[in-house]
């Protein structure tokens, strides 16, 4: 072996000797090795040298609240007090024209990644039952896609994520991963939260890193900005040059909603005039305001919500109890933001780090039926209208308390989501899909303006590149990366009057969909859908699929913002023009096949075995309490 070994060397040796000295391979500003026979003859190359951010480059928060429509907080004129959000606003900027994809998963994945959600894979959830094995329905966010925090990380940034993710397939989230799709493996260096759609606020499965740990019993939200205040202090302790990103993802407005009983005490009586007058009076608000224009008329109640008027005094009671449940919860949630942005104000670096504060994720949520709800949004209903009502007035003061699941009646969507039709899922509603956005930025964005460009959830990262002066990397580890869809907001951040540049979107989830340009929209609804299948006693045995049955309807946004009036009679034309962009669009963005409510109802009776039509999903990990959108 020895013999073997000098042969070996000495004919190493002669190659070297016959070739010269060989110069490594070295990454571009490395100095490059120069390897000889000997070290005498050799020299080292110069260490790789870390990635260093721009020197003025901004911190970035983007703060991501679940299930709030564009009119509950009172920073857009609702009747839940937000001061938090309402001193940002009026420190910066207030969008009123901001549009999410219309529900959870989908809204998270364009954000993170600025691409379309079905482009990026995810048209449904990540759950085994709520997706499917086509392009735009996978559930699976590929490397070529990356995100905001891989992008960031690779420009000098520190990276967290805190709160909800609901981007991880069911079958990756247990300690063992694989973590390809948890925060860790999307560029977060660290992360605090949940993994599904939905938690317990008292008891949720959390999770740090990449392993289940325990939570400590008190309010999920006040955890994470502990956390959140963590990261940053230790990120100043250790690299006080270095800038950071931090994303925080609340569960909060999501059901169940569960607040202390003194922020419960606070709302008490708050929404005893029921949800017509409030509904008013927040739409009154909005025009003294500047959100809407004050031409805007309010939409007439929807049909599925009966008049205050009509109600009993059982049914009121019950109701306004629910809203004060969700009140209290929003603005609790709100204290905690607040907290952190008072942490950030108290070590001098509020001024330069730029906020973005997105109110839900989508609008309001339908998900608590006629009479709201103490279990999870999939439980089918076992009671009549009456024995519903008998059941929640019972638990009365168990409502908008740790110990039940609560979620409000449709009537309350219907007002949080002011002045707008239609709620959470209707991806062909501007009340499913367009969501206050804040930009706070002392250093750099004018205080207590409003905008109204067309803007999407997509455009966000795009956005932190261009204010962080931070390139699109052509690759991440040795990705190639997919082009970004969204357009950088940075161009309407100091002038109000620029021309909208995102002058083209579709949309679509669960057989709703629609299409946007320049300022033209054409849309379609779907039935059955959530509340039909369920949220209905009794369940239908036998639902329709209504598959290619569309009925087009066709909107000016220009001047009729929350959709009042139908124009696809009288335009033919616009319509048929913008019905083969919407086709055109859903080609491009893998949104075919256009599955609807229908065909979740039968895969999910086909994986649970089941003939029923409105199956409970059971409880597991995949998200609180039964999975959780």
């Amino acid at each position: 072996m020895k013999t073997r070994s000098a042969r070996t060397i000495a004919a190493s040796t002669a190659v070297l000797v016959s070739l010269g000295a060989l110069t490594a391979h070295a990454a571009e500003g490395q100095a490059q090795a120069v390897i000889a026979p000997t070290y005498a003859e050799s020299r080292e190359g110069s260490k790789p040298q870390s990635v260093k951010a721009r020197p003025d480059a901004p911190n970035i928060v983007w703060v991501l609240l679940d299930d709030v429509g564009f009119g509950a907080a009172s920073a857009f004129g609702g009747p839940i007090s937000t001061p938090t959000f309402d001193a940002l606003a009026n420190d910066g900027l207030r969008y009123t024209n901001f549009h999410t994809t219309g529900i959870c998963s989908p809204t998270r994945a364009a954000l993170l990644t600025g691409r379309n959600h079905h482009n990026v894979g995810m048209g449904m959830f990540p759950h085994d039952m709520l997706s499917a094995e086509f392009p735009g329905y996978n559930a699976r966010l590929e490397p070529r896609d990356g995100t905001v925090a891989e992008y960031l990380r690779s420009a000098g940034y520190s990276t967290y994520a805190l709160g909800k993710w609901h981007l991880t397939p069911d079958h990756e989230l247990s300690d063992l991963g694989p973590f390809d799709h948890w925060p860790s493996g999307k560029g977060f260096d660290h992360f605090l939260g949940f993994l599904g759609g939905a938690e317990d606020q008292y008891k949720p499965r959390l999770v740090e890193d990449n392993r289940n740990v325990e939570p400590d019993g008190r309010h999920l939200n006040a955890q994470l900005v502990d956390k959140a205040i963590q990261y940053v202090d230790e990120q100043r302790k250790l690299a006080p040059e270095k800038p950071f990103f931090l994303y925080l993802a609340t569960g909060a407005a999501h059901s169940p909603h569960q607040v202390d009983q003194p922020w419960l005490d606070k709302y008490k009586g708050r929404f005893d005039a029921g949800w017509d007058d409030v509904r008013q009076q927040t739409f009154d608000r909005q025009k003294r305001l500047g959100l809407i224009p004050a031409s805007t008329q309010i939409l007439p109640r929807d049909p599925r919500v009966p008049a205050w008027s009509s109600l009993t005094a059982e049914q009121k009671k019950v109701y306004a109890r629910f809203a004060e449940g969700y009140g209290a919860f929003l603005e609790y949630t709100d204290f905690e933001i607040g907290r952190f942005v008072d942490h950030l104000r108290a070590t001098n670096q509020l001024d330069n780090t730029a906020i973005f504060v997105i109110i839900g994720d989508n609008g309001a949520s339908k998900e608590g039926g006629k009479n709201g709800s103490l279990v999870s949004e999939l439980h089918p209903l076992t009671k009549d209208d009456r024995g519903q009502v008998a059941e929640l007035l019972a638990r009365i003061d168990d409502i908008g308390t740790s110990r039940t699941y609560s979620n409000y009646p449709i009537g309350w969507a219907q007002t949080f989501n002011t002045p707008f039709r239609q709620w959470k899922a209707d991806a062909n509603a501007e009340g499913g899909t367009r969501n206050p956005l804040i930009v706070h930025w002392p250093k750099a964005v004018p205080h207590g303006e409003v905008r109204a460009q067309y803007a999407h959830v997509i455009d966000l990262l795009p956005t932190a590149l261009e204010i962080s002066g931070s390139p699109l990397p052509n690759e991440v580890r040795g990705i190639k990366q997919d082009p970004v869809q969204g357009t950088s907001l940075a161009y309407s951040l100091a002038d109000a009057s620029a021309p909208t540049r995102h002058t083209q979107q579709y949309y679509f989830l669960f057989g709703a969909g629609g299409i946007v340009k320049d300022g033209w929209k054409a849309s379609f609804g779907y039935r059955p859908d959530y509340v039909d299948l369920f949220q209905t006693y009794p369940a239908p045995k036998d639902p329709p699929n209504n598959a290619g049955k569309q009925v087009w309807e066709l909107y000016d946004l220009n001047s009729d913002i929350n959709e009042r009036v139908d124009l696809a009679k009288g335009n033919p034309e616009k319509l048929r023009e913008l019905q083969a962009l919407f086709a055109a669009e859903a080609q491009a963005n893998h949104v075919y096949p256009l599955i609807n409510w229908s065909d979740v109802t039968v895969k999910i009776q086909k994986q649970l075995g089941t003939g029923v039509s409105t199956p409970a999903i059971p409880e597991g990990p995949s998200g609180a309490r039964g999975g959780g959108d």
